[in-house]
C-alpha cells in the first residue's frame, strides 16, 4: 500500500505535473486528453491499462470519441499517493503531443 502524500512530500510531488488539477471535492487529481481520433485515445488507454494492471492502480476514467477524461486517487490510501503521482506521469508521457490536455 502506498501512503497518502501530504505536506511538501505531496507539494513537491506534485510540482512536475503539468496541467492535472485537483477534483473538486475529492482529494484526487484529474486531465482530460484530446487524441486525433477514437483509434488514438483507444489505444492511448489499452496502454495505460495494462502498465495500471501490473502496478495494481486503476484509474477511473471515461472515454467519449477522442477524448479521454482521468482521475486518479489512490482509494486504500484515502486520497493523493505516490502511485497516482507515478501513473499520472506515465499517461502524460504515453500521450505525448498526441494528447494535448483538453479543458473541462
Amino acid at each position: 500500500m502506498s501512503g497518502k502524500l501530504t505536506g511538501k512530500a505531496r507539494k513537491k510531488a506534485l510540482k512536475g505535473l503539468k496541467g492535472w488539477a485537483k477534483v473538486r471535492g475529492r482529494d484526487a487529481i484529474g486531465k482530460s486528453y484530446k487524441f486525433k481520433d477514437f483509434n488514438e485515445a483507444f489505444a492511448f488507454m489499452t496502454r495505460v491499462a495494462l502498465a495500471a494492471e501490473k502496478a495494481d492502480h486503476h484509474p477511473e476514467w471515461a472515454n467519449v470519441w477522442n477524448r479521454v477524461d482521468v482521475v486518479l486517487t489512490t482509494h486504500d490510501a484515502g486520497g493523493l499517493s505516490e502511485k497516482d503521482v507515478a501513473l499520472a506521469t506515465l499517461m502524460d508521457k504515453w500521450a505525448g503531443k498526441a494528447g494535448k490536455a483538453a479543458k473541462k
